[in-house]
């Protein structure tokens, strides 16, 4: 009895090792990742000043960036938590005390946007630039130019280290449980920018609208739905026509995306579909966009992680 209990014993030290060294292995790896620096070159991007270009840089943040940074651009401390893994909080980018960017200069700005990475050559962490890499020259500067047009907000979310990770978080991020949030790793960085197209309802201009939106990063590569990153999430839907969204108008999309209900009475969580702010584009952005997604073959609806 007493030599089981020993051979249970060493057998179970020597399992708490093995989890114990394997967790410090992908806490470094996290570690690594997070240190590496990135050489981009930028091309510099006119930041216009007159007003209707800021207004439309206003119309831009109300879709792609007040989500997480706030109405005010201030941003949000404790945005997201996951107890014992993280606290996310997105940074402060107006000029104001707390400021994140108030040392950038204008390449600068254009290099987080477009190939997230910071000015001393790290990525960015969870800030979705590989979806703002697909804004053309006119929409990015409209969208710069209403950020150093806001009015200045005294809010500090924790500098730069807007999320921060729990010796946990590291492991599980290191394992790869997250996907990867480091956009400067995913982004192709001698890709040109998206080409300036003219707005309208039309298939080509819904397209650019699903790119700089990200909807891929839930809905898949080809918004066939999946499982999204987010564990808590629920399964995306299939936006191709292959979905629901067949029987659908762009009346109805338009509704759905302005009330958070759908055709089926099904009400979208904004935790995880955040209708509450794409509803916010115009009736012919999103007509533009329901264009382009009847347009896609017929696909069937997929279950798999989307990556």
């Amino acid at each position: 009895m007493k030599r089981a209990l020993k051979w249970f014993g060493v057998i179970l030290g020597g399992l708490v090792g093995l989890i114990l060294i394997t967790a410090l292995g992908l806490y470094a790896k996290a570690m690594i990742q997070f240190d590496k620096t990135y050489d981009v070159q930028v091309k510099p991007v006119l930041i216009p000043t007159d007003a209707d270009s800021i207004k439309h840089g206003k119309h831009l943040a109300a879709f792609l960036c007040v989500e997480c940074h706030g109405e005010d651009l201030g941003g949000r401390p404790n945005w997201k938590l996951l107890p014992g893994i993280a606290a996310v909080s997105p940074p402060n980018l107006t000029l104001g005390e707390g400021s994140v960017i108030a040392h950038f200069t204008d390449e600068d700005l254009v290099r987080v946007l477009r190939h997230g990475v910071k000015p001393e050559g790290n990525s960015v962490f969870v800030m979705p630039s590989m979806y703002f890499h697909h804004l053309n020259d006119d929409d990015l500067g409209d969208l710069l130019a209403y950020m150093k047009s806001v009015p200045f907000v005294d809010r500090d979310n924790g500098g730069e280290e807007h999320v921060r990770l729990t010796f946990l978080g590291n492991v599980l991020y290191g394992a790869g449980a997250f996907g990867n949030l480091l956009s400067a790793e995913v982004i192709d960085h001698d890709t040109q920018p998206t080409s300036f197209l003219e707005p309208g309802v039309t298939a080509e201009y819904g397209e650019y609208l699903i790119n700089i939106n990200g909807c891929r990063g839930c809905h898949g590569a080809q918004l066939a739905g999946g499982q999204p990153p987010d564990p808590n999430s629920t399964l995306a839907p299939n936006l191709t026509p292959g979905g629901e969204l067949i029987a659908w108008t762009d009346a109805d999309f338009i509704k759905t995306l302005r009330t958070g209900v759908a055709l089926s009475g099904h009400q979208l969580d904004p935790k995880f579909m955040p209708w509450d702010y794409k509803g916010r584009m115009t009736d012919d952005e999103l007509k533009a966009i329901f264009l382009y997604l009847q347009s896609l073959p017929k696909l069937g609806t997929s279950t798999k992680l989307v990556k």
